[in-house]
């Protein structure tokens, strides 16, 4: 006897609660805001010749290309369903950010090469141009990190959003640090360090978060989750004789799901497991085999 179900209070294939239409426009304009950003970035540096000015455009054209994925995501997130996509379209968020990790690590080394060849050989820069970009990039960051703050308290999206304009305000400052150097002490070797500074912050985010990437989309179990914990659990329970083949993944960032076979007497324990799993470990969707004796002669996973 297979059961599957899904938690009544957090359905599996809805998507996630606390992402609305609101979210979702200041999203839309937190993008629009840091492309145009980044535009002005990217001329301001190749007009100024500052390498940090460049760099601050490559970091902040990743920060808005990711707000961008997770607004696709979003929406291609409330797409029920269907018999191909059995589990739903969540994952297409994990992908996004997969490619997002690549391309922020790729500009990350591209910058780094540049700063060293700027401490190496520095050019001649035009502080002044750098300062006022610099500023307004600051005045920009700081209000789309308003923007975002609100919803960051209880969206993981949104304070990821939050986080990577705050760390942005910080690369303006550099920046505009930069400029103050080149302009008022001629030392113009500070443009080539300030794009170290953005360059490892760049590759540093990129490595730390491969690892979690990686393990959503080789359907590693939770790191918060322990198995053995949940068969121990379960095994407590009266009418349970044993538990085999549990496996337990993340479809996304929010939803776990587990699947197991369960030795029973009482082959009517579903609802009580289904409690369990959902107090104890919330976990909002599984598929449970209840069987009368085990089946591992006949199982291959």
């Amino acid at each position: 006897m297979i059961k599957h179900f899904h938690s009544q209070k957090n359905c599996f294939f809805d998507h996630h609660p606390d992402v609305n239409e609101k979210s979702i426009f200041y999203l839309t304009v937190s993008f629009v805001i840091n492309m145009l950003l980044s535009i002005i970035e990217f001329v301001g540096g190749i007009l100024a010749g500052s390498i940090a000015l460049i760099g601050d455009a490559l970091h902040n054209t990743s920060d808005a290309l990711s707000i961008l994925v997770a607004i696709i995501a979003f929406k291609i997130g409330r797409k029920k369903a269907s018999t191909k996509y059995t589990y739903g379209y969540k994952r297409a968020e994990v992908i996004g950010g997969f490619v997002n990790l690549i391309l922020l690590f790729i500009s990350g080394i591209y910058l780094l090469f540049d700063g060293i060849l700027r401490l190496i050989a520095p050019q001649q820069i035009d502080g002044r141009m750098i300062l006022w970009i610099s500023l307004l990039a600051l005045i920009i960051d700081a209000l789309t990190a308003q923007i975002s703050h609100k919803d960051a308290k209880h969206n993981t999206n949104m304070k990821m959003v939050f986080i990577h304009n705050l760390a942005d305000a910080f690369g303006s400052l550099g920046a505009i640090l930069s400029g103050l150097l080149i302009l008022y002490c001629n030392i113009y070797w500070a443009d080539g360090v300030i794009a170290l500074f953005i360059a490892f912050y760049m590759i540093f985010q990129a490595a730390i978060s491969f690892p979690k990437t990686i393990d959503i989309l080789m359907n590693a179990a939770p790191e918060n989750i322990d198995i053995l914990a949940i068969k121990n659990t379960l095994c407590q329970l009266k009418g349970v004789k044993g538990i085999h083949h549990i496996h337990l993944w993340r479809i996304n960032e929010y939803d776990v799901s587990l699947e197991c076979h369960i030795e029973a007497d009482d082959l009517q324990l579903t609802s009580v497991i289904r409690n369990v799993l959902y107090e104890k470990f919330n976990i909002k969707h599984c598929t449970i085999q209840l069987e009368d004796k085990n089946c591992c002669q006949h199982c291959h996973l």
